[in-house]
């Protein structure tokens, strides 16, 4: 599949400018945001649970439908099976190495929220300079760490909070094993080494534009996201910086990459009509996003908790983390449907 949507069309707005305004307007709060009550900094998690983001992987079971002529009883029973496995198999790490488990959400996550900025800005963002494997890996890392890793660095107190209330919900004493990530000299060695690969990785995508083999336009628009996230995550607070970034940003990223699979929510997109995409958005992600509720009322019920707005935020990562391992195994494969086996 070849790009054929831009920045200025009406689903180009709606998931590239729409989420870096967002983004960028809210720099400021990183400022004052500690001064606020703590229901305000969670509040984008909250949001998240029926607007965007938890509904965002809730189609998951029209993918193979939409994209290989699958009949849906048989996609649907696919999808199921994947999910049963790899999100059972995964709260089982949960449950024996707590530590292990964290550390593999980090890294899937870098993983899956880079290939959905990589998918985006070849497909809406004009990126024309991430054409090779090369270049898609490059940007992948990229976009990836910057939620990941940047508010290790900047905000290293309430990263460690969230990932410590993470790992405490299922055995306190095994925070201990994480304890290195947070040392000056390994954040500083992080830092300076991913803040290399940045520069690096925009230069050489930066090849095709000096090579005349496409415009400046779609690497500077790259430059300018990757330069907003970064003062961004680095100035806001954890809790609410990456709880927005995945409701503003990524998942409205791929909410615009399921419409360009249904032929008519991209219809109704084209026509100026994004109140009717959205509907059908949320008419096919509401019984899954229903379903997946059960799956947090139940860890509720199996891990103890004190009820506080912590534990409660640990416990929707910790479902979450469940859902985004077979999420990823999906998205990886809409990737090779969408572009080939030769995307990665």
């Amino acid at each position: 599949m070849e790009a054929t949507w831009h920045r200025d069309s009406a689903v180009g707005r709606l998931t590239m400018t729409l989420p870096i305004a967002v983004i960028a307007l809210l720099i400021p709060v990183g400022l004052f945001l500690d001064e606020l009550p703590r229901v305000v900094r969670f509040a984008p998690f909250v949001v998240s649970v029926g607007l965007f983001g938890l509904p965002h992987g809730a189609v998951d079971h029209l993918m193979p439908v939409r994209l290989s002529d699958t009949a849906l009883g048989r996609s649907l029973a696919v999808v199921s099976i994947v999910y049963a496995i790899l999100g059972g198999l995964y709260l089982a790490v949960w449950a024996i190495s707590p530590a292990v488990a964290l550390v593999a959400f980090i890294g899937m996550t870098w993983f899956h929220w880079g290939q959905g900025d990589a998918f985006a800005l070849r497909a809406f963002g004009d990126a024309g300079h991430i054409r090779t494997r090369s270049d898609r890996w490059a940007s992948l890392i990229v976009r990836g760490g910057l939620p990941m890793l940047v508010p290790l660095l900047g905000q290293p107190e309430g990263y460690q909070r969230v990932v410590n209330g993470i790992i405490a919900l299922f055995d306190p004493t095994a925070t201990a094993a994480v304890t290195p990530l947070f040392r000056l000299d390994t954040r500083l060695a992080l830092g300076v080494g991913f803040g290399v690969f940045t520069l690096s990785s925009l230069l050489w995508t930066a090849r095709h534009v000096w090579q005349g083999d496409t415009s400046a336009e779609g690497l500077v628009w790259d430059a300018v996201e990757i330069g907003v996230l970064w003062v961004f995550f680095w100035l806001v607070p954890p809790v609410f910086a990456v709880g927005l970034y995945f409701a503003v940003w990524h998942a409205v990223r791929h909410i615009g990459r399921l419409a360009i699979v249904d032929p008519a929510a991209q219809q109704a997109l084209d026509a100026g009509e994004w109140p009717a995409a959205l509907w059908r958005f949320y008419r096919d992600a509401t019984p899954l996003t229903i379903a997946s509720l059960a799956l947090f009322v139940g860890l509720y019920v199996w891990v103890p908790t004190d009820g506080s707005l912590n534990a409660l935020l640990a416990i929707y990562l910790v479902g979450i983390a469940v859902l985004t391992l077979p999420h990823v195994a999906v998205v990886t494969w809409m990737d090779r449907q969408q572009y080939g086996k030769t995307y990665y």
